[in-house]
């Protein structure tokens, strides 16, 4: 099966799977709740693993990884995925795993709209060390977690919204109790951390002249958001901050790594025409 036709299954069953979560959630869906739990999980896990092949044909190349922008972008989809199939097994997150399961089902739409538009990636694929693409694979899963907390952080602020304005209406059986959301996002900015930690220390053992090269601004960018999670986490656990003023110090760090990783990727497969390495 092609790339193209595998994505156009992913996309269908990831959005089979979202849509059954958040169904799942409403009163007037109480009888059917255990089969539409049902075909959420079996859509899901379907999608996850035609993605996990199809991530494996497109990435994973003899001498190295084949690591273009969209299969950056689908590889987080995936996680993201994952982790919203995981977290539906907990009844008050299932509104939270349909949202998340639908931005996944967004990377394959990306795919699916870059397959179509320039054909199979021609990103250059050059040669790397084990040590190399345990950094890589590090950082992708540090960004891929960590974008799963922004997505929760937005989760949390939505409901903290409404709680305040006293929108007390059907779609807050979407949402888990938000100190479930805060809790939730507080594991993953840990978890995240030190990921990226790991990340960016692996990176500075196994990469010569790291701050010499053209990927130095990435890496101050990383350093900076790790700072910044750092803080956070610390603030969190010494002096309980929570609300609205954590929420957007997570947003601003996760930016800041975005910007690190994407726009140095977009600017030099785009405008510069090199590849990372």
């Amino acid at each position: 099966m092609s790339s193209f036709y595998s994505y156009m299954v992913i996309l269908s069953t990831y959005l089979v799977s979202s849509v059954s979560y958040v169904s799942c959630q409403w009163s007037s869906t109480e009888k059917y709740k255990n089969v539409l739990f049902i075909l959420a999980m079996i859509s899901g896990l379907l999608g996850l693993f035609v993605h996990f092949e199809t991530l494996l044909n497109d990435i994973a190349q003899q001498n190295g990884l084949s690591l273009s922008l969209v299969n950056i972008i689908s590889l987080i989809g995936f996680q993201l995925a994952l982790i919203a199939i995981i977290a539906a097994f907990n009844k008050s997150l299932r509104g939270f795993a349909g949202g998340v399961i639908f931005i996944a089902s967004l990377s394959a739409l990306l795919s699916i709209w870059s397959i179509n538009q320039w054909g199979q990636s021609n990103v250059e694929i050059k040669a790397m060390s084990w040590q190399i693409k345990t950094h890589v694979l590090s950082s992708l899963f540090a960004y891929g977690l960590l974008c799963t907390g922004a997505i929760i952080s937005l989760f949390a602020l939505i409901q903290d919204n409404r709680l305040k304005t006293r929108k007390i209406t059907s779609l807050n059986a979407l949402f888990a109790p938000l100190e479930m959301t805060e809790n939730l996002l507080s594991n993953i900015t840990k978890a995240g951390f030190s990921s990226l930690f790991i990340a960016i220390f692996s990176g500075v053992i196994f990469i010569d002249n790291i701050f010499s090269q053209h990927l130095a601004h990435k890496t101050i960018l990383s350093i900076a958001a790790l700072i910044m999670f750092g803080i956070l986490i610390f603030g969190r656990n010494f002096y309980g901050w929570r609300g609205r003023s954590a929420i957007y110090l997570y947003l601003v760090a996760f930016f800041t790594l975005a910007i690190s990783y994407f726009g140095t990727r977009f600017i030099l497969e785009n405008i510069l025409g090199k590849s990372w390495g």
